[in-house]
């Protein structure tokens, strides 16, 4: 028999449906599966061989009974394959092999200088080699790679602008795909680590939420109505490179008086290392911490003028966006503690009253390397989406 374009869409959906029916709410019965989304009870069978076949999900014992034969249960197999998710940082590479429902197997984290793009690429290489080998026996194996990059990305996987890490106009995309002969997903870093607290992290209950990451540079993932908001080119988010002082400092993508010269990691180092606060030159974003620990004056000030500037930032992006929440994360989350107080006091004193409304202000939990589950999720998922066509 013929089976038609619509048909086969309408398959597709509904086949779809049934998986995220049972990746959401494991373990779970046909009957419950045939209740809950309206299908009939034969085109839920049929749906679910077909899953059991692709060995996405299996079966498990029976389940209680509302009186006759107990029914068989279903689960996702969420080992079914496994993803990688890197978060590349200017001077750190964070990677992590989730299954299938984004639960971290193995991480590695690589500390480097970044110098020359072939330098970098191949640290990145390194990384994911080491994943792939650490990735337990599964039917589908390694299904895809997810990589952050601070920096504006294409919808082509290129990366046409990274001023901290000095790219211009790299196709990081082709040259992963080419190496490992895998699916290749290059996103911005700042929106994979939105959707990645949108997923697994503390955004999970809003809707409407931007991520700002605040490492050596600043940028920000934006999530309205709990979709990822990427603009009309892709390049939504660069928040660091807006103007606050236009008679400021020269930034390093062309302009002068970027937010993030004033409220960034780099900044904090920079100024930092003016008052050589460091014993042997440059000092790290640990060693200031530790300062703060002792309550080294100058460095508390530091950290309190950094949390002054990266609340007006904020503000910006407040009464630009009215989130439910703002998410501060990356590495300068470490600095909570002590930028925390003036980031809620500037905020509180400088936004609009109506504005402040229901408005969550609140850091990361660095437990979780979530730009690399945000990437690593999105690879999971393409991987779900190209088994759920119809052939």
């Amino acid at each position: 028999m013929h089976v038609t374009w619509n048909q086969q869409l309408v398959k597709k959906e509904n086949k779809s449906l049934v998986l995220n029916l049972i990746i959401n709410h494991s373990p779970i019965s046909r009957a419950d599966i045939a209740q809950q989304s309206g299908l009939n009870k034969g085109t839920v069978s049929s749906l679910v061989s077909e899953l059991l076949e692709e060995q996405l999900i299996y079966e498990s014992g029976p389940g209680e009974s509302s009186g006759g034969r107990r029914p068989v249960m279903l689960l996702f197999n969420q080992g079914a394959g496994y993803s990688i998710g890197l978060d590349l940082g200017v001077n750190y590479i964070l990677g992590v092999l989730t299954d299938l429902q984004g639960n971290v197997v193995f991480s590695k984290n690589e500390k480097y200088k970044n110098t020359t793009y072939e330098e970098t690429l191949n640290h990145v290489k390194k990384v994911i080699s080491f994943l792939i080998n650490a990735a337990p026996p599964s039917p589908y194996g390694i299904v895809g790679i997810g990589i952050g990059a601070p920096g504006i990305v294409n919808k082509e996987g290129d990366v046409l602008l990274a001023p901290n890490l000095g790219w211009k106009n790299v196709s990081l995309k082709a040259e992963i795909e080419e190496a490992f002969h895998l699916p290749v997903i290059i996103e911005n870093e700042a929106n994979a680590g939105a959707y990645g607290e949108k997923k697994f992290g503390i955004g999970q209950q809003f809707d409407n939420l931007i991520y700002v990451s605040v490492g050596i540079g600043i940028g920000a993932g934006i999530i309205i109505n709990g979709e990822l908001y990427s603009g009309f080119n892709g390049h939504s988010g660069e928040v660091g490179h807006m103007t606050i002082d236009k008679n400021g400092m020269q930034c390093r993508c062309g302009n002068k008086g970027c937010w993030e010269l004033y409220a960034s990691e780099q900044s904090l180092l920079s100024k930092a290392n003016e008052l050589k606060l460091g014993n042997k030159g440059d000092i790290s974003l640990g060693e200031i911490l530790s300062l703060a620990e002792k309550e080294e004056q100058s460095v508390l000030v530091l950290l309190e003028e950094i949390g002054r500037n990266l609340a007006y930032g904020i503000i910006n992006i407040i009464h630009s966006f009215n989130p439910q929440q703002i998410i501060i994360g990356n590495r300068l989350a470490a600095a909570k503690k002590w930028i925390e107080p003036q980031v809620q006091d500037t905020i509180q004193k400088f936004t609009l009253p109506f504005h402040q409304t229901d408005i969550n202000v609140n850091f990361s939990d660095l437990s979780l390397p979530i730009s690399a589950l945000g990437v690593s999720a999105f690879s999971s998922e393409n991987f779900l989406k190209s088994k759920l066509q119809v052939q």
